[in-house]
Order: C-alpha cells, then structure tokens, then sequence
C-alpha cells in the first residue's frame, strides 16, 4: 500500500480544513470496510495523499427520534440501526436493510454514511493494481458492454457506465424519502445519488447525518435481498418499499430497487400498477411484472436472470 498522511479529524470543521489542504488527494474514510481494500488493490486510477478519519469525531454516532422522524449519524454503525428498537418498531424496511448487509463483523465496523458512499462493486472498477482504467475513472472503455457483464445494470446506464449501485440500506432510505445533511447541504435521497459518479457530493462534502421523516399511519414498509450466499454476498437485486395504507385502496406507494440500476431507482411503473388496487398477492404478481416496462430497462447479454430476480425481490419485499 503506498504511504499516505492520516489525519484525525475531531470535529466537522477540522475535516473540513483537511479537505480544503488537500482537495481531490484525499479521501474521507469511517468504517473503512470498503476503502481500505481499494487501496489494498491499488485499484483506483490516483492513490489517495491523505486519508481524513472520520470516527474521532465525537457527535456523529447515534440514534435519535423526535416528532420529525429518525435522525441518524453518519457513523452509526450498521449493526446498532438493525437492532435498534425505534429503528425496527418504526422504520422496519431500515432496519431489515441494514441487517442484510454483509457478516456481523462487517457490520460492527461499517456505517450508515460508509454504506449509502460506497464504491461500485463492478470487477472492472476494483481490479488490482488499475488493470482496466474505465469509463467511470476517467478512462475512455466501460468493459462491460462486451466482456463480464453477469453482476450489471439491467436498467441502462449512467453516461454509458453500466456498474450497478452496491448499497443494501440506500433504496430503503429511498424508499423512506430520506434526506442527507453534508457538511454543506441538506438533500433529498433520490438525488444524493450519481450513477456516474456514485454519490452527488462534491469534492468538499462529506455526509453528517441522516433524516428520515416519520412514515404516514397505516402504512407498511418492506425489504427484500437475493444473493448468491445468503450471508456476506452483495446482492444481486434488493428492493424496498413503503405502501399507503397497509390495508383498502393503495393511494401511494415507493418501490425501490437496487443492485441492478446505476442508482437505486424507484421503479414507476411497479408503483403505478399498485396505487388503486388492495394489496393483494394478486396485485402484487401483477404490478411486479412492470419491471420490464421501465424506460430504462435494457438487460446486457449474461445479466438477464437479474430480469426475474428483481421481480421476485420485488415481491418478496411488498409482501414482507
């Protein structure tokens, strides 16, 4: 691993000051459950300068409820949101995600703001020592068109980079029409993420925390993952919703998927088939076979299993 600076920030403010010193040479690191091994790898196309540690700041861990809703530091550690009793009483879908991610170990390392920034899982991306510079580093090739393309985006592309976004917990928060605080902003889930880019943070921001309004009485949330190993695998797809109300007529519903789209993508055509209709198993069948009819549902030749999968996933999580 090559030699870098690392700073121990103890406030927002002193990472902050980090960031500005050393501009695109550095990288925020918390849990470090995915930097690290990128670094291992010498996968990026420019090893980091400086690492800017995140988890000696004091105020950024926790778990907190008010008449607004969950609040979230963005080092809460993914396993004390899965087993949080306000977290799985009231934001169940949250908390099934968080659970699903990777082993216990992982998960007692890991963060909420580690998890929803993470890096794609595409094998071209991560190869060692940079042996494919592509599209999404700055290269001119998404090998993916033609080459190894099982693990991909079934639905397009983002500027002709077909990596799907990894994060279990980001359609949840998606679903659950979170917001994100930066260090600079406040923004709402469906736009925090780039499928290009993986997040829209700009160079100098950093997440903070996390904000989730409180879901309307009388709905109902669920989570779903398919993997090849049923623990520490990344999935293949998973899904998310949140349904209003849980009982009579659906008059609105958000259904997320991940894993399979450039971003975790709220899939319109399955929601649309929903609103009107009692959630049925019937209903459910039928609206889960919307996928295809999606915009931007575009399979490559060795991903198109992903086409079944995610109507299962979907499903399995509306059905939870």
């Amino acid at each position: 691993m090559k030699e870098f600076t690392h700073v121990n920030a103890t406030s927002v403010a002193d990472a902050e000051a980090a960031l500005a010193q050393y501009g695109s040479r550095a990288k925020i690191i918390a849990g470090g459950t995915d930097l690290i091994g990128l670094l291992k790898l010498r996968a990026l196309r420019t090893q980091p300068e400086c690492l800017i540690n995140l988890k000696t700041i004091q105020d950024l861990d926790y778990i907190d409820e008010d008449s607004s809703g969950l609040k979230l530091g963005a080092l809460t550690r993914l396993h004390d949101i899965a087993v949080s009793p306000v977290v799985t009483a009231k934001y169940p879908a949250l908390a099934a995600a968080a659970r699903a991610v990777a082993s216990w170990q992982i998960r007692s390392m890991g963060t909420i703001g580690g998890n929803i920034c993470q890096e794609t899982r595409c094998w071209y991306y991560r190869s060692s020592w940079n042996k494919f510079d592509c599209l999404r580093k700055g290269g001119s090739t998404c090998y993916a068109v033609t080459g190894n393309n099982h693990e991909h985006s079934i639905f397009g592309h983002a500027s002709n980079c077909f990596a799907a976004h990894p994060s279990d917990t980001a359609p949840a928060l998606v679903a659950l029409d979170a917001s994100i605080k930066t260090n600079k902003r406040t923004v709402a889930a469906t736009s925090f993420f780039d499928g290009f880019k993986g997040t829209t943070l700009a160079a100098d921001e950093f997440v903070v925390s996390i904000q989730v309004p409180t879901p309307a009485a009388g709905s109902k949330q669920g989570f779903a993952k398919a993997s090849v190993r049923r623990a520490i695998d990344f999935a293949i797809v998973n899904a998310a919703c949140l349904i209003t109300p849980a009982s009579g007529n659906i008059t609105s519903a958000r259904v997320v998927v991940s894993a399979a789209s450039p971003v975790p993508l709220r899939v319109a055509k399955v929601e649309d088939a929903l609103v009107g209709k009692t959630l049925s198993e019937a209903t459910v069948v039928a609206a889960a076979e919307e996928v295809v009819n999606m915009p931007t549902f575009l399979p490559l030749p060795l991903n198109g299993h992903k086409v079944q999968v995610a109507k299962g996933v979907i499903k399995r999580a509306l059905l939870a």
